[in-house]
């Protein structure tokens, strides 16, 4: 046996050193092409398969991700509706109808139990029209039960001698009832019901029940809005793994009373994978948390959340194929060409010196040549980035003294404009307030603007308009406000965001504190001299514009009076010396300021002035 094996090492030794004699007479042009292929091979192989490692671990992760996402919001969704239903019931405990009902309840008086039925029915008709979800309510009392009469009340079963009469009694809260046969009404409609004791004006405990009955599949529906392909992968368990809500799915799969399917699910939310039928799925799930019991889950394939990495180990698989023809086909012409990187990598170093930084090396090879035009490249990348630091350095600063600048002038006008609003609220004038609170939305709007710095003057117009709209309403008969423009074409000229509001502000908080009606402001735009001229004046008791220029040069950061210093940094920090602002007392005594304004400069034609 030893001898044997002596015998198969002397070969395998006189095999390799022949292999390696037949290298040494192969000519160093097809040697450099073997180690090229050799290279190749593996570079290729392990960037495919590193490739696609990192693709299918990203996809997998992202995939779980947005499918642990879309039960969360599924969750969401059905605690809000859970949450609307039980706001439906505290909505009919504060209804003057309730109330009357409950009255003649303590007494034990049933003389008027007709009159209160049909005093109830608008009440059960608003809450059915706020939330359709509601199939039925029921009003369990000891004079008689109260419930819409386009419902048919089965005789058959009395509240007081059923089940949820038997668990409700002795909690002082609402609870929640899985998906039940409804045995109050006829039709024996599955519903899912809340069940809570009414309550009176004194707080105190009494013997009426508020049942509510939601409508089983209308809320398996509303769902299933976030199911994928329009499936029914959702279904609702309890603890006891109970099924909350009877689905197609659930009902195919036997999950109820699954142990070790139970078991997978504990705290809040989280995933997990079981097999149903033979197949993998992947489960997701997420506490309630108005109903703490009940746990929504969400099932899908994983072979089918996870089909596109397929078509990515499909491509990667292409692509190294492809290079790897090639890098054959490329291979004997590159070996003649080794030098021709060293060649070029001093062309570019003397196009260096002339200056030409924009200049790169680029080789397929990774030899040492190749490693010293990679470092070129490095080290002028970095020339190129510092350069650029520099030059950017200012105009990044610019930029953010911009954005806080707007972003001071944005809270002061809201606080204001909150406070006109809630004077109003105050008084009790809800119309007004309603028609203040959609101006208020539609300044938003136009001020935030899509996160921009700009608006068009249009815009601007029309966020001043909402504006006055509120203050006319908190100021009744103090003030008319107008806006003209002498050239439409101006009308889309861009302008900071937020600059004539505050302006306005000034003349209606200060200008009119004398006055109680009889107040005027105006806004004229106009074209002067290649600029755009916007003057803004009002009647009011005017002010010493020297004073108030000498107090906007004494401090940037006064708590009072900053409208006016913060429109004149933003001219400054947008226009440069371009733009300017001008205060001065109007013909009839009142305040005006004057704007000019380049047209159609915006922030980025500032910066590349700049």
């Amino acid at each position: 046996m030893r001898l044997n094996a002596d015998m198969a090492s002397s070969k395998w030794a006189r095999q390799a050193a022949k292999l390696y004699g037949r290298l040494y007479k192969v000519s160093i042009k097809q040697r450099v092409r073997l180690a090229f292929m050799l290279m190749i091979v593996l570079a290729i192989a392990a960037v495919g398969f590193s490739s696609y490692a990192i693709a299918a671990r990203e996809l997998q992760k992202n995939a779980f991700a947005t499918r642990q996402e879309a039960v969360n919001k599924t969750a969401q969704i059905l605690d809000e509706k859970l949450y609307q239903i039980s706001n439906a019931v505290r909505s009919i405990m504060f209804s003057d109808a309730y109330k009357q009902m409950m009255t003649d309840v303590r007494s034990n008086r049933i003389a008027d139990y007709y009159i209160h039925l049909s005093e109830l029915q608008y009440v059960f008709s608003q809450v059915g029209y706020n939330e359709p979800l509601i199939d039925g309510i029921l009003i369990a009392t000891p004079i008689g039960d109260f419930y819409p009469i386009s419902h048919r009340r089965s005789q058959t079963q009395s509240f007081y001698e059923s089940n949820l009469y038997y668990d409700i009694k002795n909690l002082t809260g609402g609870m929640w009832i899985a998906g039940h046969s409804d045995k109050f009404f006829s039709g024996n409609d599955r519903a899912i019901s809340f069940v809570t004791r009414g309550m009176a004006d004194d707080d105190s405990d009494t013997n009426v029940f508020i049942v509510v009955n939601v409508n089983e599949s209308g809320l398996i529906a509303t769902l299933n809005r976030h199911a994928a392909d329009g499936g029914d992968p959702y279904f609702i368990a309890d603890a006891n793994g109970e099924e909350v809500m009877r689905t197609d799915w659930s009902a195919a799969h036997g999950l109820r009373r699954d142990e070790p399917f139970l078991r997978l699910a504990s705290g809040g939310q989280g995933s997990f994978f079981y097999d149903f039928d033979k197949s993998e799925y992947l489960v997701n799930y997420s506490r309630s948390s108005v109903e703490p019991d009940w746990l929504l889950y969400g099932v899908q394939e994983k072979s089918e959340l996870l089909s596109q990495m397929k078509g990515v180990q499909r491509t990667t698989l292409a692509y190294m194929g492809i290079f790897l023809l090639l890098a054959w086909l490329l291979s004997s012409r590159l070996t003649g060409l080794l030098l021709l990187p060293l060649f070029k990598l001093q062309r570019l170093m003397r196009e260096v010196e002339d200056n030409r930084l924009d200049v790169r090396f680029a080789s397929r090879s990774a030899d040492e040549i190749a490693q010293v035009g990679h470092q070129f490249n490095r080290m002028l990348d970095e020339i190129n980035r510092l350069i650029r630091d520099v030059r950017d350095s200012e105009s990044s600063k610019r930029k953010a003294e911009m954005r806080a600048l707007t972003s001071q002038m944005e809270p002061h006008f809201l606080y204001n404009t909150l406070n006109t609003i809630y004077c109003k609220s105050v008084l009790g004038e809800n119309e007004d307030v309603n028609e203040m609170i959609m101006a208020l939305s539609q300044m938003f709007q136009l001020g935030l603007s899509g996160g921009k710095d700009w608006n068009t003057l249009e815009d601007e117009l029309s966020h001043v308009r909402q504006y006055c709209s509120i203050q006319q309403k908190c100021y009744e008969g103090l003030f008319e406000y107008e806006a003209s423009c002498s050239d439409e074409t101006l009308m889309g000229c861009p302008l900071p965001k937020i600059l004539l509001q505050p302006i306005v502000e000034n003349s209606i908080q200060h200008g009119f504190k004398d006055r109680s009606s009889g107040g005027r402001i105006r806004i004229k735009a106009d074209r002067e001299d290649g600029l755009l001229h916007l003057t803004i004046e009002d009647n009011g008791s005017g002010f010493d514009a020297e004073k108030v220029k000498q107090g906007m040069q004494l401090s940037r950061n006064a708590k009072k009076g900053y409208a006016l210093v913060n429109i004149r940094e933003r001219l400054r920090l947008f226009y440069g010396d371009d733009a300017r602002m001008a205060l001065s007392n109007a013909a009839d005594g009142g305040a005006r300021t004057d704007l000019w304004i380049p047209i159609g400069r915006t922030e980025g034609e500032g910066d590349e002035r700049e």
